[in-house]
Order: C-alpha cells, then sequence, then structure tokens
C-alpha cells in the first residue's frame, strides 16, 4: 500500500484534458495565476502547501513524480542528471526570462510545443525529457512534439 498521490496519481492524471504541472516554490505566483488563468493548466504550486513549502529538491523531484505532473522550476539544479536522473521524472521544464512579461512568452511557447494535443494516456507529454527554456526558445518548424532535439538533456 502506497501514499495517497500514489495510489490515486493515475486515476486522476487518466482524467486527461488540462496539462498537469507541479510547480516549485522559485516559480512567482504571477507565473502560476497565468498558467491557470490564461492558459488553462492544472497547476500543484508548493506554495499553496505549508507541508511542501520547504521540501528538498529530491522530495520536490519525487513528488512531482508521484502526482503524475511535470515539474515547473527556475531552479538549474533540477538539470543534474546525478542529481534528478531523467528516467526518474515525469519530465522537468527550467523556466528562465528577465520579468513576468518573459516569463508569460516561454509558458505560451511550451503550451504550444508540448501542451497542444490533448493525450488519452495518463503519460505526461514531457515524460523523461528535462528542457531548459528562455524567452529566446522557439519550437522547431515541422518537428513532432517529442523530438528529442528539442530537450537540453
Amino acid at each position: 500500500m502506497g501514499t495517497l498521490a500514489s495510489e490515486l496519481g493515475a486515476h486522476v492524471a487518466a482524467r486527461g484534458g488540462q496539462p498537469r504541472v507541479y510547480v516549485d516554490a522559485n516559480v512567482s505566483s504571477g507565473a502560476v495565476r497565468y498558467m491557470r488563468g490564461r492558459l488553462n493548466w492544472d497547476v500543484f504550486f508548493v506554495m499553496e502547501h505549508n507541508d511542501l513549502r520547504r521540501a528538498a529538491d529530491e522530495k520536490q523531484y519525487q513528488m512531482a513524480r508521484q502526482l503524475h505532473r511535470t515539474l515547473v522550476t527556475m531552479d538549474r539544479d533540477f538539470l543534474d542528471e546525478h542529481r534528478f536522473p531523467v528516467v526518474a521524472s515525469g519530465g522537468v521544464i527550467v523556466l528562465h526570462a528577465p520579468d513576468e512579461r518573459g516569463f508569460r512568452k516561454v509558458l505560451a511557447r511550451i503550451g504550444r510545443a508540448f501542451f497542444s494535443q490533448r493525450r488519452a494516456d495518463s503519460v505526461p507529454p514531457l515524460l523523461g525529457r528535462k528542457i531548459d527554456v528562455h524567452p529566446d526558445w522557439r519550437q522547431p518548424e515541422g518537428r513532432p512534439t517529442n523530438a528529442r532535439r528539442w530537450s537540453s538533456r
């Protein structure tokens, strides 16, 4: 018998529809509002959960996987393959932007590139992949959304 998250995670993810992301504490609440309101993503924001606000990176990584969510962060430590192996993730998006407008721009591009096609299964679209994204990042023309070249790791 596992935790509630591990037992129910696959069932919740199978509902489909909205992209499911796990946003760590270093992403602004403004970016989270944009993900929820404008992009219509299902966002689990750790700052809204007292028990997770100050949790170690390893715990955040594990929780995102258990909840079948793609981790969204500004913390480049998650790109460290030794600490956070890509095979043990539901996907990682590391964001970079100089301001809130830049974050909105980056998030909209990620939405179009990875989350615009709905999946019938419970597999996160970035399962086993890490991407390092900045305001100048562009979706390659004519590339399917599962192209490995998009990933920086």
